[in-house]
């Protein structure tokens, strides 16, 4: 979790919502990607999407398994439905969003037994530097 906050604060440094994910599989980083929308003007273009593509990229495949998602934030309902369409068994995420996560916070799509795949969720591994960090980017915009 300590990298993927690294890669939000790299993204903050271009001016984007610092967000961090990285996809390790057997210990080894498959992808790590930051959140891009302000730079591609892509609403899409969030760190856990990023990183899903350049993983499945890397192993040539579109199945994830065997890997963990590791992401600085909860995952959107967006983001959490390509976790489950990449079939990615485990996601560890820092900080709660009150306003967009479907990872246990609004909704829980990733252990939606209706689906067709559910994901073990751990949540709030650090936690408080992750909230500071976003606190810290919406504070200066702010001023």
């Amino acid at each position: 979790m300590r990298e993927a906050l690294e890669v939000a604060r790299q993204g903050a440094a271009l001016g984007e919502v610092p967000v961090g994910a990285i996809i390790i599989k057997d210990g080894i980083p498959l992808a790590r990607a930051h959140n891009e929308r302000e730079g591609t003007k892509d609403p899409t273009a969030h760190a856990e999407l990023i990183a899903i593509r350049l993983a499945a990229s890397s192993v040539g495949d579109w199945r994830l398994t065997d890997t963990t998602l590791y992401v600085t934030l909860e995952p959107c309902p967006m983001c959490c439905g390509a976790i489950v369409l990449a079939r990615i068994p485990r996601v560890i995420y820092a900080a709660s969003d009150p306003k967009g996560g479907a990872a246990g916070t609004l909704f829980n799509l990733l252990q939606d037994e209706r689906l067709n795949h559910q994901v073990d969720i751990t949540q709030g591994v650090l936690a408080e530097e992750s909230s500071q960090l976003l606190k810290s980017f919406f504070r200066d915009r702010r001023t």
